[in-house]
């Protein structure tokens, strides 16, 4: 989740229409699946690596277990090309292995038996990218503090976690059994990664090794270092333990300033259900960047400040009542860290959902009007420019619209709902039904289809897989007022509430035309935008 604010909108905007339509062998092997991917799956990573901050550099090795599915003698692994492989080894023995673009192909000496247990030791080291512009173009972040120390983060999601560690780098395999991540860097800073910490080390070398265990299953991409002069902040909450990490300086302040995280797991635990990574902890650490939604290790650097920086981004005002980084970043600890989309083509599954949860706690905090006032200024950053799912299979985002349009694609199923007991009850269920689950939109519209009741397919693909709008067009003739959909998708039948003289019903309009029970004049219908993400006309 790369942060769905203005400045996203316009970098995803320019990726999606700057990229081909076609795509090249490199993007089929990072997000491709094929024999040499599905034929195993990864148990756990243990990874350990030494950073050079001054050098830029990482040396380490990440130890690999793995489960085989299928008997094969061969399996893809991926570390971007620039890295260097120093050796992979298993059994205590080397193993050789062919590099295609930023896949390597590792060759085991026999046929791997379907059910077994291995472990491959990766070894490797060398200078990973610089994030051009982190959080939204992927790397590392290697930044000082304003005392001249080094301030040190990664940023990756999209861009793909093997671009600073061997990894099956696809969001169809998380491990299973969690991961170790051991980090030393120069003596006098700290690392912060995911999970709980395990302890220190000073290496006596100059460096000193922090250690951190994730218990739970991980996104590759949510697996991170941050780098730092850091004080830690502990806190219980009705037993869910807040761990701060923070630049020494801003200690004080970040007590006082975090204090909103209280409220907001009271909001999102009401709705979503019981934090999904209670045993690995809840942390907010401090990143020279803006913020991404590191797993149990939620990157801050919001600056202390309301809103996105200090601005709203809904335009409403209501955007600057809370910190945005934290609302919307935690929001993905249920919508893209516990459930994750198969393919990032289904990216929508973690952005929509995660910036509808804005939305919720601004209803938790301020009362649903204002919720539906805030949604209504989000309204504002959907261009409809490219369709909200992307490729498959060649690691492609569809447009930043998954953001708000996707919002607001809940948004209006839950008023096509029209029962807010229900519709909390099943955004509540659908939480917990795919905690820890990867999933795809048609889990999704299956989901909710059968708790609603009705076929949303014709709703999805008008709303995630084309870039229109629906159109409710009214005329009038004989006196008579007729209504039906216009630029809409097959059987899409979309019900909506409108005001005839203040008085609400509802309808549901098709691409047929249908006669509108009424002697009221055009003038005197008014249909709820607010509710619906719909056009109108004739009226």
């Amino acid at each position: 989740m790369k942060t769905a604010v203005a400045a996203l909108f316009i970098s995803a905007f320019t990726f999606s229409v700057s990229a081909q339509e076609t795509f090249t062998r490199k993007d089929s092997l990072h997000g491709g699946l094929r024999p040499e991917r599905t034929s195993y799956d990864v148990q756990r990573y243990d990874l350990e690596v030494k950073i050079d901050p001054d050098a830029k550099t990482i040396v380490g090795h990440n130890d690999i277990t793995f489960k085989t599915v299928e008997p094969t003698s061969k399996i893809q692994i991926d570390l971007f090309e620039n890295m260097s492989i120093d050796s992979i080894v298993f059994d205590n023995k080397k193993l050789q292995y062919k590099r295609d673009n930023n896949a390597v192909f590792v060759q085991f000496p026999s046929e791997l038996k379907k059910g077994s247990e291995n472990i491959v030791k990766f070894y490797y080291s060398g200078k990973p990218i610089a994030a051009p512009r982190a959080p939204w173009s992927g790397g590392f972040d290697w930044k000082k503090d304003k005392n001249g120390k080094h301030f040190i983060g990664v940023a990756v999601q999209g861009t793909g976690a093997s671009l600073w560690y061997p990894v099956k780098d696809s969001q169809t395999d998380e491990p299973d059994k969690g991961a170790t991540v051991k980090v030393a860097v120069p003596n006098g800073l700290m690392d912060v990664s995911n999970g709980r910490f395990l302890g220190s080390k000073d290496l006596g070398n100059g460096y000193t090794r922090w250690d951190w265990e994730v218990k739970n299953p991980i996104n590759t991409y949510d697996i991170t270092v941050n780098i730092g002069d850091y004080a830690h902040i502990h806190d219980n909450y009705k037993g869910l333990d807040l761990d701060y990490y923070v630049l020494k300086y801003n200690e004080e302040k970040a007590k006082q300033h975090f204090e909103e995280v209280k409220t907001m797991m009271d909001c999102f635990q009401s709705k979503f259900g019981k934090y999904p990574f209670a045993d690995d902890g809840y942390k907010l650490v401090e990143t020279p960047y803006l913020g991404m939604e590191h797993q149990s290790a939620v990157a801050y650097g919001n600056w202390y400040l309301k809103g996105y920086r200090g601005s709203d981004l809904s335009g409403t005002g209501i955007g600057l009542t809370f910190d945005y980084i934290i609302i919307h970043e935690t929001g993905h600890e249920w919508f893209g860290n516990s459930i994750t989309s198969q393919d990032i083509a289904d990216m929508w599954i973690h952005e929509g959902f995660t910036m509808y949860t804005e939305a919720v706690y601004v209803e938790c905090t301020l009362g649903y009007d204002k919720a539906v006032q805030y949604m209504n200024g989000i309204k504002n950053n959907i261009h409809n420019y490219d369709p909200i799912i992307g490729h498959f299979g060649v690691n492609h985002e569809g447009s930043g619209d998954m953001y708000p349009k996707g919002a607001w694609l809940l948004h209006t199923m839950r008023h096509v709902v029209n029962d807010d007991a229900k519709w909390w009850k099943m955004l509540y269920d659908y939480s917990e039904n795919f905690k820890h689950k990867i999933i795809t939109t048609q889990d999704v519209d299956d989901f909710f289809s059968k708790r609603m009741n009705m076929d949303l397919t014709p709703i999805f693909n008008q709303y995630l897989r084309t870039t229109k709008i629906p159109v409710l067009a009214f005329s009038q003739e004989n006196g008579k007022i007729f209504y039906k959909y216009e630029d809409v998708e097959p059987d899409f039948a979309l019900p909506v509430d409108i005001a005839i003289n203040g008085k609400n019903i509802r309808i549901t309009p098709t691409s047929s035309k249908q006669q509108l029970d009424t002697k009221a004049k055009l003038s005197d219908i008014k249909v709820r935008t607010d509710h619906f993400l719909i056009n109108t006309k004739g009226i």
